[in-house]
């Protein structure tokens, strides 16, 4: 599969992936581009089930948690380089939010890359936006040490499934030539027709009593309540791993 036909797998078949091959697209997917080759970041393996029934709750008890035969936490870390500094009597200035920013942008890269080679070798991935919702516990679990944070979780395996690919914007919409142009209303209205034209969201709209797909997100999936909350925690975690004052 290319990534012009890539789908979310969220079913998985029983089968164990081979950790070499996990390894090696690993290996491969590291030849990202990175923050002054610095290569901030690290990936845990998890494949016990131990492990993951207690990182299921933090992921809001997602099926593909336990469902998945391999679940690879993607970790901005700056905790290794720092200490290499530290033991060549280097000043390391790594302890600070720009830090995390670059390391995290280092482990999204890394991450991508994986989950692209990873679904050009017939595997299936899925990405899990709650990994910065409850980084805590996930720092807690994965026993993450100062200077390092979670930022993604992929879950893979043999996909058990064949859904429909989602919708995506059309890409006029998304580009801006020279300057960001600032569209009319009109051109807003029309980039997310489409959407919301889909039985599926109209759909949502109707099961959760709203008037439009916008409300479906800022009232049920995506509320300011929960943002804020998850931010604050966000924030916490930032504090305790060493990259806020």
């Amino acid at each position: 599969m290319t990534i012009k036909d890539r789908k979310t797998i969220r079913k998985y078949k029983a089968m164990d992936v081979d950790k070499n091959l996990i390894h090696s697209l690993l290996a491969t997917a590291s030849r990202a581009a990175t923050m002054g080759n610095m290569q901030l970041y690290s990936v845990v393996e998890t494949r016990s089930q131990a492990i993951k029934e207690v990182l299921a709750p933090l992921h809001f008890n997602q099926p593909m948690v336990m469902g998945a035969p391999v679940v690879l936490t993607f970790i901005a870390d700056f905790n290794r380089f720092t200490r290499w500094c530290e033991l060549s009597d280097a000043d390391a200035g790594y302890d600070n939010f720009l830090s995390f920013s670059n390391a995290m942008t280092d482990a999204m890269l890394f991450c991508q890359n994986f989950c692209t080679l990873a679904e050009e070798a017939g595997l299936g991935t899925c990405f899990l936006g709650t990994t910065v919702y409850n980084p805590q516990g996930i720092i807690d679990v994965l026993k993450l040490p100062r200077l390092t944070f979670p930022v993604a979780t992929i879950t893979v395996g043999y996909p058990d499934e064949n859904p429909e690919q989602p919708d995506r914007l059309d890409i006029s919409d998304i580009i801006h030539e020279e300057t960001y142009r600032v569209v009319s209303d009109e051109d807003i209205r029309r980039a997310y027709a489409y959407k919301e034209s889909l039985q599926e969201n109209k759909h949502f709209v109707e099961i959760n009593k709203k008037q439009n797909l916008a409300q479906v997100f800022t009232d049920c999936r995506y509320t300011r309540r929960d943002n804020e909350a998850m931010s604050r925690g966000m924030l916490d975690a930032l504090k305790k791993q060493g990259f806020l004052k």
